[in-house]
This record gives structure tokens, sequence and C-alpha cells, in this order.
């Protein structure tokens, strides 16, 4: 076919991303427990395959797929869930139907075009899973943990002075606080009924998100002795506990990363500082040394 040089180059660069596309929703398929939901996939990676072969007419050669993208989406599927890894497919659907919408002149690729914008639509009716369902109680959980732990270490700090003293002082009161809530997360959920979450998985969900960033917290004053750098470190924890979270939630719930980031760093840091200035208040005026 008479095709110029740049027409070629963006052909060829489609059929690498449809036959990545492909194999990804495959091995996607290949984890999902949902027969409805695997069923899904394999007839998206079918369709992904056939585009492929559309392109090889006008291309008139084979290409090899993105080897880090099929790895890339893979991994994510096993740690983060198969909703996070489809939710970042979505965006690469969005890509390939613009990019074959602006090919009018090829009605195959404008037929291409309709099918991408129909594979997102079936990528966002079988997006259930059971970690999503449970956000609520990690949410819970982690936002707890940072806004009232960090403020604690943050009076812990001042007030007591001593790393080792901070850190154990902190774990007992962690450990307390995570049993607390698992439990208040328990009979919340049991008393509320019908909206299909189990009680007994809540607070597990609930208490392991609370214990997780009690851990990460207390971590800086069990391995720094200097009570400031091991705060100064601890915070910045916190701040990178609160990004990749909102980053997850943004991406697998498909809400505002920037909102959801400030509003939680801006929460737990002003606990942080009252409860700074409230542990340096208390020292001063009692006159206690640790």
């Amino acid at each position: 076919m008479n095709i110029d040089q740049q027409t070629y180059d963006a052909l060829l660069r489609f059929q690498r991303n449809e036959i990545t596309e492909s194999i990804v929703y495959t091995k996607l398929a290949a984890v999902e427990k949902n027969p409805a939901n695997r069923d899904v996939l394999l007839r998206i990676s079918a369709d992904e395959k056939g585009h492929y072969a559309v392109l090889k007419k006008y291309t008139g050669q084979d290409v090899a797929p993105f080897k880090w993208k099929i790895l890339k989406y893979y991994l994510l599927a096993r740690i983060l869930g198969i909703t996070f890894a489809i939710k970042l497919m979505e965006g690469s659907e969005e890509e390939s139907r613009d990019g074959y919408a602006a090919y009018k002149d090829y009605p195959e690729l404008l037929q291409i075009a309709k099918d991408e914008d129909e594979h997102e639509e079936k990528l966002i009716a079988l997006i259930n899973e059971e970690r999503l369902e449970y956000m609520g109680s990690v949410v819970l959980g982690l936002n707890d943990a940072l806004v009232e732990f960090t403020g604690a270490l943050a009076g812990f700090t001042l007030a007591l002075s001593d790393s080792k003293l901070i850190a154990l002082t902190g774990s007992i009161t962690g450990i307390a606080a995570a049993l607390s809530m698992a439990s208040s997360e328990y009979l919340s959920t049991k008393s509320e009924g019908g909206d299909g979450k189990r009680p007994v998985k809540a607070s597990i969900y609930t208490g392991i998100a609370y214990i997780f960033t009690v851990i990460a917290l207390v971590a800086p004053f069990i391995f720094i002795s200097n009570v400031l750098v091991a705060l100064g470190v601890m915070l910045v924890s916190a701040l990178l506990i609160i990004a990749l979270f909102n980053y997850y939630y943004s991406v697998a719930r498909s809400e505002s990363f920037r909102k959801r980031f400030t509003e939680m760093a801006v929460l737990s840091f002003s606990v942080a500082a009252l409860s700074f200035l409230i542990g340096y208040a208390l020292k001063v005026f009692t006159g206690i040394e640790a």
C-alpha cells in the first residue's frame, strides 16, 4: 500500500501496542477468578489480536510486543489487584482510540477506534474486586493511624526526648489503637448490615492498615537516636504513605489524586504540629524531664 513514512511509523506503533495489550489481557484473564470477568478479558484480548492483524495488512510485517509493559501490568495485577491494572489500561485504551480516530481516511482504523471505546466500557463494567469493596475499611485504618499517630509521635518527641522510649511508647499505643479501631469497625459494619461487607473481614482490613502504618512511623525512632531527625524521617514516611495510598486509590476509584492527597496531608501534619507544641508546653509547664 502507498503509505507515507509518518503514517507507516504510526501504524507500526499501533500494531505493537495491539499485540502487547492482547498478551496483557490474556495474562490478566489468567489471574482473574470471576469466570464472567475472565471471559470479557479474553474477548478483548482476541479483539486486540484482530486489530494487530488488520494493521499488519498495512505495514506488511510482524512486530514484537513491549515486554516491559506486559511485565508491568502483570506484576501490578498480582501485587495491587486486577482493578488497579485495568484502570491503568483504560488510559491506554483512550490513547489508542484517539490515535486511530485521527486517521479518517482509513475506515478499518476508525472501526478499531470504535472497538477501543467499547473495550473501555467493558473494562469499567467488569471491575468488581473484594479489596475495593473493603477500601473504606482500609481508608479508616490508614487515615486514623496517620492523623492520630503522627500527632502522638510528634508529642512524644518533645515530651520524652528519648528515641527508644518514644518507639516503645508509640508501639504500645499503636497496637492498642489498632485493636480498638478493628473492634470499632467490626461493630460498625455489623450494625450497618446489608452492604455486602463481612464484619470480620472489614475489621481485619482496618486493623492491618493501622498496624502497617504504625510500623512505618515508629521505625525511624528505633534506628535513629536523634529524636528530631527521627521525627523528620517519620514525617517524610507519613507523606510517602499518603502519596502512595492516594495514588492507588485515585487510580482504582477514578478520583482526584491532588484533592485527596492534599486533604490527608494537611490534616495529618496539622495534628502533628499541634501535638508537637502540646508536648513542648507540657514539658515546660510540668518541668518533667524524661
